[in-house]
């Protein structure tokens, strides 16, 4: 499987921001697909999540703000960041794997920069 992903820039806060990520490859190994992020200095950690079937799970972190959706047809995952902060701020993954648990064994993408200005 190999990831593309999109839309990463920089923004003030309060304001939105979205990120885009297509799948290619094997279809049984992006049914889950989703996001991590690692800001400077801390550890790479998880953001958002689907599934084909629509099933969801985010960070409480995020919870409110962002809101993950996928086009299946695609195989294309969108993150919608609104009411960004200034904590935003990372190197955003896109991740596709068979289960939203084993996600983080799955594929990676190269990583897209959001920076979000105070």
């Amino acid at each position: 499987v190999q990831l593309q992903a999109s839309g990463g820039g920089f923004v003030q806060a309060g304001r939105s921001l979205r990120l885009s990520c297509t799948a290619s490859g094997s279809i049984a190994k992006t049914v889950a697909m989703g996001w991590y992020r690692q800001a400077p200095g801390k550890q790479r950690e998880p953001v958002a999540f689907i599934t084909t079937s629509g099933a969801t799970n985010y960070d409480d972190s995020v919870l409110g703000r962002f809101r993950i959706s996928r086009d299946n047809g695609a195989r294309t995952v969108y993150l919608q960041m609104d009411e960004l902060k200034p904590d935003d701020t990372a190197v955003y993954f896109c991740v596709a794997g068979e289960t939203i648990a084993s996600v983080h064994k799955g594929a990676w993408g190269q990583g897209t920069l959001v920076t979000v200005s105070s």
